[in-house]
């Protein structure tokens, strides 16, 4: 009879209605075997089995046989796929996946920018005498405050300056939308006195104001253009690597050379650049360290310490990231380029481009953006300090020499 069924009915057993004389079940169900189940469970299946053959279109035999027994499958109320979080997980096969690897996927591209807006800045003077201004970020696309580090005078964000209904000259230097300096009796945003009187004011002592006429939603600073390509940082948080003084990575390192390149005294750049044979200092148009708060590439710190552990157990920096479920690399740099261009340095304002410190080829494209709203003259690569001064300096141990070594293999970076 199961030849006449439809080729989607089941030759086990038909739909039915519980049996009035099926015993209730409170034993647990086996998820792998059947030989070891309980009484009632077996008594259960005897009965669907049977009340199954007596329904219209049962597949029992002429000879009055059973139908086929019950596969053992359904037997489990649940089924966990293998690649499921929390599954079952063969690490081997997984290993030998990563070893057949070349390299990590590119970072993933938006189809548009997010928004993004600059809530407040302040001058931040540092340890080794210049001053930088912080910028704190708030976006659509997650709730953290990510940052914008910027050296120099010529660099300014649209959305600080832009005027807001109701506000204050004195709301807007709180909030630090202010030309110049702030210094105490201080009462206009859009004119510094002081600094004119010394003489070293010029355009940044003095921006146009609603009092002037009719004006943008930005002060004419913020459309002052870089005399030359800035240098920018794209740095990921990295609370090990520059709080906890880590050996495993470079990251402390890199942060820190890259403000010591847009802070350099002026001198010191006039200098260096008369030696190379250059007019103009390499920092003269300022910079900019974008501070995105994506910790251990965007896995976050606690994911990290777990896959620190285990490379202690024998994994690479990727592997590990695989081991835990994670993508090599799960950043993304779409609020970077959207800060950057409202700082100014997207192609509508900035016709320079900008040269980028990054070993990561990778970060270019991404940086650049869906439609090339920042361009990328230059790729500067940042080379650890223990191979430029032959162990003299920087970080010394074998934990980040193998970081690095799997960078290069793995996720293809260009360290030179």
């Amino acid at each position: 009879m199961s030849s006449n069924l439809p080729s989607h009915a089941s030759p086990t057993f038909a739909p039915q209605e519980p049996s009035p004389s099926t015993p209730t079940v409170d034993d647990d169900l086996s998820l792998h075997d059947t030989k070891d189940a309980p009484p009632s469970l077996n008594q259960r299946i005897q009965d669907i089995r049977f009340n199954a053959a007596d329904q219209p279109g049962g597949s029992q035999s002429p000879s009055g046989s059973a139908t086929p027994s019950v596969p053992p499958s359904i037997l489990s109320p649940s089924f966990t796929p293998p690649q499921t979080p929390g599954g079952s997980l063969n690490p081997i096969q997984l290993y030998q996946q990563t070893q057949s690897t070349a390299h990590s996927k590119p970072p993933k591209l938006l189809s548009c920018l997010p928004k993004v807006e600059c809530i407040v800045r302040a001058r931040i003077p540092t340890t080794n005498g210049a001053e930088m201004f912080l910028h704190l970020y708030h976006n659509d696309l997650d709730n953290k405050e990510h940052l914008a580090i910027v050296f120099g005078n010529t660099i300014r964000s649209r959305s600080l300056d832009a005027v807001r209904p109701g506000e204050t000259e004195m709301d807007r230097m709180i909030r630090g939308a202010y030309v110049g300096k702030l210094h105490p009796g201080r009462v206009s945003s859009w004119y510094d006195e002081a600094g004119a009187a010394e003489g070293a004011g010029g355009a940044q002592s003095r921006a146009t104001s609603p009092a002037d006429g009719p004006v943008s939603d930005t002060p004419d600073l913020a459309r002052s253009h870089p005399s030359q390509a800035p240098l920018v940082r794209i740095h990921s948080e990295c609370y090990t690597g520059e709080t906890a003084w880590s050996a495993r990575c470079d990251c402390g390192e890199q942060l820190d050379e890259a403000a010591r390149l847009m802070s350099l005294p002026m001198e010191t750049l006039a200098e260096v650049a008369s030696q190379q044979s250059r007019t103009v200092p390499s920092n003269a148009s300022g910079g900019v360290i974008i501070y995105l708060r994506q910790e251990g590439r965007g896995i976050g710190l606690g994911e990290k310490l777990k896959a620190y552990n285990l490379q202690d157990l024998g994994s690479d920096t990727v592997e590990a990231n695989l081991l835990l479920r994670h993508p090599a690399d799960a950043r993304s740099y779409g609020l970077a380029t959207a800060m950057l261009v409202d700082l100014g340095l997207g192609v509508d304002a900035n016709p320079h481009g900008i040269r980028l410190l990054t070993n990561n080829p990778d970060k270019v494209r991404a940086v650049e953006g869906p439609n090339r709203e920042v361009v990328v003259k230059e790729r500067v690569a940042m080379v650890p300090l223990a191979w430029k001064t032959g162990g003299k300096m920087g970080i010394k141990s074998s934990e980040v020499e193998g970081y690095l070594r799997t960078k290069i293999s793995k996720m293809g970076h260009m360290i030179q």
